[in-house]
C-alpha cells in the first residue's frame, strides 16, 4: 500500500491521485506553499512535493530582471522566503575568483595554464565556460559586475579599463553627475 508523502498515511486506490510516481490522497493533492487545490493541468511536482505553476516558478524558476510577477519584482533574492538556500558562491565575484585560484590554479595569483586567461581570477578559460566582454574571455562565474557582483550578459554589460560592470553601477560610478542625473544638487561634471 503506497504512502502519501504529505500526510504519510496509506493511500487506497479509490482516492489515489498520482504525480511524479508518488501517490496522494485527493485532499493532499494541493500546492505545498499556497495550499491551492491541484489537478493534472496545473500540478508541477518537484521530488515528492507538489506546487501550482505560480509557486513552482517562484521557488525553482529563473530569478532576475524580466522574470518577476508584477511590480517590484526586481530583486537579488534567491527565494529564501520560499525555503530555498542561497548559493554562497554566487554572492561575490572576488570570493569566486579566490575559489578558482585556490581550487584549480594553486592560489598563486598568476596566470596559469594555456590562455586565454580570465581577467578576474587569472585562470585558464576553456571554451565550454567562456563569456566574452571587455575584449577578454571570462569564466561564466567570474562574469559579474565589478561593484555589485550581479550576473551579466551581453545586454547588461559596460566596461572600463578592462573591468566589467552592470549598466546601473557603471552609470553611478563613471557617468555624469549633477542636477537631473539622480545624484542631487551640484554642478554637472564627469568622473574621470
Amino acid at each position: 500500500m503506497p504512502k502519501c508523502p504529505k500526510c504519510e498515511k496509506s493511500v487506497y486506490t479509490a482516492e489515489e491521485l498520482k504525480a511524479n510516481n508518488y501517490s496522494y490522497h485527493k485532499g493532499c493533492f494541493r500546492c505545498w506553499m499556497c495550499n491551492t487545490g491541484l489537478d493534472s493541468n496545473n500540478v508541477n511536482p518537484h521530488n515528492e512535493e507538489l506546487y501550482c505553476k505560480k509557486c513552482h516558478g517562484r521557488k525553482f524558476g529563473i530569478k532576475g530582471y524580466g522574470f518577476g510577477q508584477g511590480a517590484g519584482s526586481l530583486g537579488m533574492d534567491e527565494g529564501e522566503r520560499q525555503g530555498n538556500v542561497g548559493d554562497p558562491s554566487l554572492r561575490s565575484a572576488p570570493a569566486m575568483a579566490d575559489a578558482y585560484n585556490s581550487a584549480n590554479f594553486g592560489g598563486t595569483g598568476e596566470k596559469t595554464g594555456p590562455g586565454p586567461w580570465c581577467p578576474r581570477c587569472l585562470g585558464t578559460v576553456y571554451p565550454a565556460e567562456e563569456k566574452k566582454g571587455a575584449s577578454a574571455s571570462w569564466h561564466n562565474k567570474c562574469f559579474t559586475c565589478g561593484f555589485c557582483n550581479k550576473r551579466l550578459d551581453s545586454t547588461t554589460l559596460c566596461d572600463k579599463d578592462g573591468e566589467i560592470f552592470c549598466k546601473a553601477c557603471y552609470g553611478r560610478g563613471f557617468g555624469p553627475k549633477g542636477v537631473g542625473y539622480g545624484v542631487g544638487a551640484g554642478s554637472l561634471s564627469t568622473v574621470e
